[in-house]
């Protein structure tokens, strides 16, 4: 590890600053509705932010591998999007509608940055050696993020009315921002003379980055940028299908949100109650990735991938088959629904958020280990970008799909992971540690009468002469018996 507490600051800075995205999204949703009276306008100002987000991420990462120093362009992504967290909340009830909502798709553009912008950074700050248990505290934080900012959100909404959960909200991603600033550089954006890269020290990196392309300059550049990562993701076989997995999978998790007021209404006693169903399993995906942080020989990435990707399928098959038993027995309303089957669907989304904590270590990993050194920012916004994608399109699906079926809603979700985990890679026995290349034999030496050979070959064993014929016996020393 090249810096542990410049880790401990990454790890902190990380946590610190997805707690306020988590947080963004339930303030903008109370403070538009208390400032507009309408449910579909504060929905309105979440949606303008998620699709900007899903258009910013591959150009906020093509501007941090263009950037020599991608920290402090990071810092300045994070200081904008507080600014327009703030500026979002004076807007509203003051300004037209339509100033607000602009001011969130503006926000939603810089969102990027505070996951797959900051993890881009990660191989600056953690040596090769321990990149994997970085990658592993790297995910954790999304999960305390998810368990920490809708409550932080509700809090201060309560405490102090419904735009405080904003402010605050801004004031952890804000305070993030010098933290962000003093993150090492690793690799130049620039290539050296001669053609090749330098590091930190100014040493030339050979193999497959001793030739990196030429960023070109200005906003064709920059789109240039965009259209190479995209590329990457589709040649790059490893990257393609994982990519295509999270978003697949990222459905599902769509799915399973949009569903969890329901599934509190019915076994929980309220639909507020679906709110601690998503911390549950939030908390689950937490304990779940520390273990594996935690374990001498974990499984390799693709491996990793695919086995929490067929859990939450599992999962959510088993609460589909649940849900649908209780509806045919004709059991509605938590005061009909026997206690076992709230606990079947209670243990199911647990398990299947002790899935998604694998999951993702496993998928930022894999980005990690495949993604070009010159593109490495982008891959990781982009990739983040499409699973805000998938997440969106899987909860715009659900909302009817639920109304008509919340059996079918959540079966829905675990036919999405099934096919994320037949589309995901496969791993090799190189990629996972384990040894793939045969062990060549000895070359066969000289070797003492009586000492075992090389293997294969049997050891020599002296053995006695054979008896002259016409003699009875005989004995080695020569003498007749």
């Amino acid at each position: 590890m090249k810096n542990r507490s410049v880790l401990t600051r990454y790890t902190l800075g990380a946590a610190l600053a997805r707690t306020g995205d988590e947080a963004a999204g339930p303030a903008l949703l109370l403070a538009g509705l208390a400032a507009t009276g309408s449910s579909a306008r504060a929905s309105a100002l979440l949606a303008a932010g998620t699709a900007a987000a899903a258009v910013g991420g591959p150009v906020v990462g093509a501007l941090l591998d263009r950037s020599a120093r991608p920290g402090r362009l990071l810092a300045g992504a994070l200081a904008g999007y507080a600014a327009a967290l703030v500026a979002v909340s004076l807007c509203l009830g003051r300004t037209p509608d339509t100033v607000p909502l602009l001011v969130a798709a503006g926000s939603g553009l810089l969102a990027p940055a505070l996951s797959g912008g900051w993890t881009a950074q990660l191989p600056h700050v953690a040596g090769p050696g321990a990149l994997r248990r970085a990658t592993a505290l790297d995910a954790m934080t999304f999960h305390v993020a998810a368990l920490a900012g809708p409550a932080l959100a509700g809090a201060a909404a309560a405490l102090h009315g419904a735009s405080a959960g904003v402010v605050a909200a801004a004031a952890l991603v804000g305070a993030v921002a010098p933290v962000a600033w003093a993150l090492p550089t690793g690799t130049s954006a620039r290539p050296a003379p001669g053609g090749t890269r330098t590091g930190d020290g100014g040493a030339p990196r050979q193999g497959r980055d001793a030739a990196p392309r030429e960023p070109s300059r200005g906003v064709s550049g920059v789109a240039g940028d965009v259209v190479a990562g995209f590329r990457a993701l589709l040649r790059n076989r490893v990257l393609g299908r994982v990519t295509a997995a999270s978003v697949l999978s990222c459905a599902g998790q769509g799915v399973l949100v949009a569903c969890t007021p329901l599934l509190g209404a019915r076994y929980l006693g309220g639909a507020g109650q679906g709110a601690l169903l998503l911390a549950g399993a939030a908390g689950a995906a937490l304990v779940a990735n520390a273990a594996q942080a935690r374990a001498r020989r974990p499984p390799g990435p693709e491996g990793a991938f695919r086995t929490a990707t067929l859990v939450q399928a599992a999962a959510l098959s088993a609460a589909a088959g649940t849900v649908a038993v209780a509806g045919m027995a004709g059991m509605s309303g938590a005061v009909g629904v026997p206690w076992g089957y709230a606990a079947v669907v209670v243990g199911a989304v647990l398990l299947a958020g002790a899935g998604e904590g694998p999951q993702l270590t496993a998928l930022l990993a894999l980005r990690h280990r495949q993604s070009p050194e010159g593109l490495r920012g982008q891959i990781q916004t982009t990739g983040a970008s499409l699973k805000i994608t998938g997440f969106a399109c899987g909860a715009a699906v659900a909302g009817p799909l639920a109304s008509a079926s919340l059996s079918g809603a959540l079966l829905a979700a675990a036919a999405a992971h099934a096919a994320a985990a037949a589309v995901s890679p496969r791993g090799a026995g190189a990629r996972t540690g384990r040894r793939s290349a045969r062990r060549l034999l000895r070359a066969p030496t000289a070797r003492t009468p009586g000492t075992p050979g090389p293997a294969g070959r049997p050891a020599h064993h002296p053995t006695a002469p054979r008896p002259p014929r016409g003699r009875s016996s005989y004995r080695g020393d020569g003498g007749a018996r």
